[in-house]
């Protein structure tokens, strides 16, 4: 079966419509968790899913397997996921595999009426991605979803997006992103030996076309095996879509950007391209349109050892692995993952970088919405599912944009307007909620939705101005 027919029949097969949410079926409160790969991306959430009833584990190494068998003794085992997805009491799949698996369990859970986190990439093509969203989307009111991209937990990001958008380089004109990282690839390697008996190679392949086996797929440390795989098309997406799902989320958190009008590859410096391997030098421009509140610009990316012009001369940008630069008209901003300097333009200082303390307050928009619920979360998720259908821009539980989770529960957020703001507060306290005013943990100038287990009461908080 064709790769494309094989995730088309995915999104046909039935959908069992239990309708449970978060441990409502378990006495406990936890959920029913099927962790897909247990190595890798996997080993890096075993500390959460401690928390919560672990009833699967699927891997196509039975060593790695084994190893997770011994965190998780109550689990049923499986090396093949479709399997897996038949077991009746899972209710929630982590996708920790090889990124050519990622689309289809997604899709397949979905459809199961699972809910569903995924680390990135979501797919590896176009296609694949496009059919897990059509299938999120008719299953958004019921399911929570989340797509793993960890570092965008780093505060970095949404001061980033509070500069520009309180003007601190003025009017933004371009942005570049890029990562360092080169690994040449010179095509898929020749067979070698036998897959070992713990490997269950053909069901590694899956959904691709085939490749004869080889150990130069299976090299790397922990995290770090993806490396030896991720370069080939049938099996990764590259830098752009491994690193670049990082460093560009930088960027792409910042600019409210949908669809670009244009993509062009800067083919002077870019490889050529090749139908097996991803490039390894890259640069590539994607313009934008204006939105409601910049104008046009122009985002480009850069791998594999290009870089953008520093922005001054006694900044070397060769020695920053992995930045995005923000021009703007009164200045510049030059950043990593966890900080960020802001280089105003050498002109008038009247006309220079605004003085940041000087910035003006926060609007009475800004809002956040705790809800907890006494340590039941069943009722909590209820609260936050009746919010979204009491106010229709108050997005549904797993629909907003930015997910993190802090001390204090998992928030939700999306841009909040007074009347949001009015709305939501008006249907906490119909729900017997109380309101205050005070400082949270809440990112300033979003509307979040807090789900906090060890919480109370009910609290509506607004961040009044300044």
């Amino acid at each position: 079966m064709q790769r494309r027919d094989f995730l088309t029949s995915a999104a046909g097969l039935t959908i069992l419509k239990s309708g449970l949410l978060r441990g409502q079926s378990a006495p406990s409160n936890k959920l029913n968790v099927a962790l897909m790969g247990v190595w890798g991306r996997g080993t890096a959430h075993y500390n959460v899913l401690r928390n919560e009833n672990v009833v699967a584990l699927c891997d196509v190494n039975d060593n790695r397997t084994k190893e997770a068998l011994q965190i998780f003794p109550k689990a049923r085992t499986y090396w093949d996921w479709r399997q897996c997805l038949d077991q009746k009491d899972i209710e929630a799949v982590m996708i920790c595999t090889a990124d050519h698996h990622h689309a289809f369990i997604a899709n397949w859970a979905l459809n199961r009426g699972k809910h569903v986190y995924c680390e990135k990439p979501l797919g590896i093509s176009v296609e694949e991605v496009r059919t897990v969203r059509a299938t999120y989307l008719k299953n958004k009111a019921t399911l929570a979803t989340q797509h793993g991209t960890q570092r965008h937990a780093f505060p970095n990001f949404e001061r980033l997006r509070e500069l520009i958008l309180d003007g601190a380089i003025g009017e933004l004109k371009t942005v570049h992103s890029w990562d360092s990282r080169q690994l040449p690839r010179p095509g898929y390697p020749q067979v070698q030996g036998m897959p070992p008996n713990i490997l269950h190679y053909e069901q590694w392949i899956g959904p691709s076309p085939y490749h004869p086996y080889s150990p130069q797929y299976f090299g790397g440390p922990n995290g770090l095996n993806c490396l030896f795989w991720n370069m080939y098309r049938d099996f990764g997406v590259g830098q752009m879509g491994d690193m670049g799902a990082h460093t560009m989320d930088l960027v792409w958190n910042s600019i409210d950007a949908g669809a670009p009008i244009a993509v062009e590859v800067d083919q002077d410096v870019s490889d050529k391209f090749n139908p097996d391997i991803t490039p390894v030098k890259l640069k590539v421009s994607f313009f934008h349109p204006a939105n409601s509140w910049r104008g046009p610009i122009e985002n480009i990316w850069y791998q594999g050892g290009l870089k953008p012009k520093s922005p001054k001369g006694f900044i070397d940008v060769a020695k920053i692995g992995n930045g995005a630069i923000f021009e703007g008209t009164k200045g510049v901003i030059l950043a990593d993952f966890e900080s960020r300097l802001i280089i105003p333009n050498n002109i008038m200082a009247s006309q220079a970088c605004i003085d940041l303390s000087l910035l003006p307050p926060r609007t009475a928009c800004d809002v956040s919405i705790y809800v907890a619920a006494g340590g039941d979360l069943d009722r909590a998720r209820k609260i936050l599912l009746d919010l979204a259908k009491a106010h229709q821009k108050i997005a549904q539980v797993d629909g907003c944009r930015f997910t993190r989770v802090t001390s204090k529960g998992v928030i939700l957020t999306l841009a909040a307007s007074t009347a949001d703001a009015d709305a939501a507060a008006a249907r906490v306290a119909e729900l017997g909620g109380s309101t205050m005013v005070g400082p949270m943990d809440i990112e300033p100038g979003r509307f979040a939705v807090c789900a906090d287990p060890t919480g109370g009461v009910f609290n509506v908080l607004q961040l009044k101005a300044g």
